[in-house]
């Protein structure tokens, strides 16, 4: 007999009761079954203990779970809790927990491994090898949570779409992964809370616009020289600053959301004055907040962190433009969990 291999997470409850009724079960269980699977995160069929075994044992003949799994775990000394994650078919990806004083981040990934290559990331360095479920990308946040109560007695308050892979690139699966974490039906987390980002693709960003996402919008530019950021980020050979100014300016006027730029700062090639000009120059199109971040070492990269004297001057002069700056330090550099470290782990 074959393995079957549908994802009952793949189904919506109007299916589920139509499975259910076609095979003479109450369809009320659809619901019970729905719950069990994104409320309470069923990782097998047997957790759910409110269902008769025969249910049970008609879905474990019907369908499959394909939930991701711990593969290892590693706790920073800044207390950042990193974790590998194994997917149903072997492949590997990295979430983040980052707890500070006001916050506790869940850091997850949306593709396994990256084509885009950017010179400053260690995830490009392993390639592309899929796009994750939307369900697999659930699934990191639903774990993530579990180790925030666990080891913080405090719940996920923020989630950033800022782990392996460009989320605008698995669009479908973000969109309905985000549909589900802010569902009352599962985990309903508040869109506000969620900050998805970009290194820029602006017709996905016009399509964020015309879907009217109520989540935030971060676009990893890290320079506002045309020149420079071709260097550093490939695909912008294909994505000019002045086509992204356009659909960002398009998603604000069709969502009204301020819209968050980082801007990693490495030593002497993009934290001068004249860059922090550029990058002024660049945020009068649409309203912003900067997160200046700090750079984290990355196996075979060229760059270096910028220095603390040069980086003060850099923020300073973007506070006289009346621009909102914040400055996220590195956290769990001594475990690969910084910007721009995942998949350092991996590659080792």
């Amino acid at each position: 007999m074959q393995k079957n291999t549908t994802n009952i997470r793949f189904l919506s409850i109007e299916k589920l009761e139509l499975f259910l009724q076609k095979n003479n079960h109450k369809v009320f269980r659809a619901k019970q079954i729905y719950e069990w699977l994104w409320k309470k995160s069923a990782r097998t069929f047997d957790e759910m203990t409110n269902i008769s075994k025969d249910l049970r044992q008609l879905l474990k003949d019907n369908f499959v779970i394909n939930a991701l799994e711990i593969n290892s775990v590693q706790k920073s000394k800044d207390s950042t809790i990193k974790t590998l994650f194994s997917t149903y078919d072997g492949n590997l990806v990295e979430g983040v927990l980052i707890p500070t004083k006001k916050r506790m981040t869940a850091c997850i990934s949306s593709q396994v491994g990256c084509n885009l290559d950017c010179n400053f990331c260690a995830t490009g360095k392993i390639g592309f090898k899929r796009n994750l479920y939307f369900d697999e990308i659930y699934d990191q946040l639903a774990i993530i949570s579990k180790q925030a109560i666990e080891n913080y007695n405090i719940p996920v308050s923020n989630i950033v779409y800022m782990g392996m892979g460009e989320p605008l690139l698995n669009y479908k699966n973000v969109l309905k992964s985000i549909e589900m974490i802010t569902s009352p039906n599962a985990l309903a987390m508040s869109p506000s809370r969620i900050t998805v980002s970009t290194v820029g693709i602006p017709k996905m960003i016009t399509k964020l616009g015309d879907d009217n996402v109520k989540f935030n919008l971060a676009f990893s530019l890290h320079t506002a020289n045309e020149k420079k950021r071709n260097s550093i980020i490939p695909i912008s050979k294909n994505e000019s600053l002045k086509d992204i100014t356009f659909a960002l300016k398009d998603y604000h006027s069709k969502t009204n959301n301020r819209i968050s730029i980082e801007y990693i700062l490495f030593k002497d090639f993009n934290d001068s004055l004249a860059d922090a000009k550029e990058l002024a120059d660049f945020c009068k199109s649409f309203p912003v907040k900067i997160n200046i971040i700090e750079y984290n070492n990355v196996k075979g990269s060229v760059f270096q962190k910028s220095d603390t004297e040069k980086m003060d001057a850099f923020i300073e002069f973007l506070e006289t433009k009346n621009l909102i700056v914040n400055v996220r330090r590195s956290r769990g550099q001594d475990i690969d969990a910084a910007c721009g470290q995942l998949a350092n782990t991996i590659l080792e």
